[in-house]
């Protein structure tokens, strides 16, 4: 008798079980199949088209076309470009914000407006922002009335070699309130014993920051760089506004060419360009986890 309703038990739990996998399914359906039909299915017709002369005799040149990318010089020009800009631009995003966070963490007078002033560059509309930028960074605009003051002569910043440095302060003033409040959160979460361990063994700041406030923000730090990542190769839209489709050489982004590239209708290099892009983007990525896991796996264990 009990072998036979140790039997029944477990046949009703596999049922449940099935039926319990089947409805799963169902519910995952729809967003499986927005995903295939959104990313993976156009993901690999960009392959195909990189791999074929064009769209219309369909002959396969494997890798001819990421030779001809390569070869292009607007392309390096632009790669040259959006990598000089993440270098600057992504670690002083991460730096910066990290910073921010641990100031705001301390018990500051109007440490809420110092809040609410780094969260409003997310609030503002994009035309706005560069409407901003255009009127301060104008060759008759606010910065250049300001450096007069000290006998600099004005400069077209947005069509010179200091171009790139007015992006940086963009981005850098967008992203920072959003990387901030991540980090402020991450700070919170930090054990409370650990740092009054921390502080009774003597431990100076500096070393309570290095050996345990960033082995417990390492996850944080991961997730802002690589979205500060990200935004850097969105970072065309604004360039776009404040200097159209062909900007001055030092801020050629990756996303100019794409755009370009895409008017003319050349998909083969466009296919290619996106495809180089996606591998660098991965290998970049999977390093940050690389790493992430060297100083965070102590942590988590």
């Amino acid at each position: 008798m009990g072998r036979k309703k140790a039997g029944r038990i477990r046949t009703k739990s596999t049922k449940r079980y099935r039926k319990l996998k089947r409805s799963s399914g169902l519910f995952i359906a729809p967003s499986f199949l927005g995903v295939m039909t959104f990313f993976v299915v156009p993901f690999l017709v960009v392959i195909y088209y990189s791999l074929v002369d064009n769209p219309i005799s369909h002959n396969f040149v494997f890798l001819e076309n990421f030779k001809n990318v390569l070869a292009n010089n607007a392309f390096r020009r632009a790669v040259t470009n959006t990598v000089q800009f993440s270098v600057i631009a992504v670690p002083l995003a991460v730096v910066l914000s990290l910073l921010l966070a641990m100031v705001l963490e301390s018990r500051l007078p109007f440490r809420s407006q110092f809040r609410t002033f780094f969260l409003s560059p997310m609030m503002v509309p994009v035309a706005s922002i560069v409407l901003i930028w255009q009127v301060l960074f104008h060759h008759n605009g606010a910065v250049n009335d300001m450096l007069a003051v000290f006998g600099v002569p004005k400069i077209d910043w947005l069509k010179s070699n200091y171009a790139h440095i007015v992006i940086i302060v963009l981005f850098l003033w967008k992203n920072l309130g959003y990387n901030m409040i991540l980090f402020m959160a991450a700070l919170s979460s930090i054990p409370k014993d650990i740092l009054e361990v921390a502080r009774l063994e003597s431990a100076t700041g500096l070393q309570t920051f290095f050996y345990i406030k960033i082995r417990y923000l390492s996850s944080t730090i991961l997730f802002v760089t690589i979205m500060s990542l990200i935004s850097s190769f969105k970072v065309f839209r604004e360039i776009y506004l404040l200097t159209t489709d062909y900007p001055y050489d030092t801020v050629y982004m990756l996303q100019h060419f794409m755009n370009n590239t895409f008017r003319s209708l050349d998909y083969q290099k466009l296919s290619s360009a996106a495809i180089l892009m996606s591998l660098v983007m991965v290998v970049i990525i999977g390093i940050l986890f690389l790493v992430e896991n060297r100083f965070g796996k102590d942590v988590e264990g």
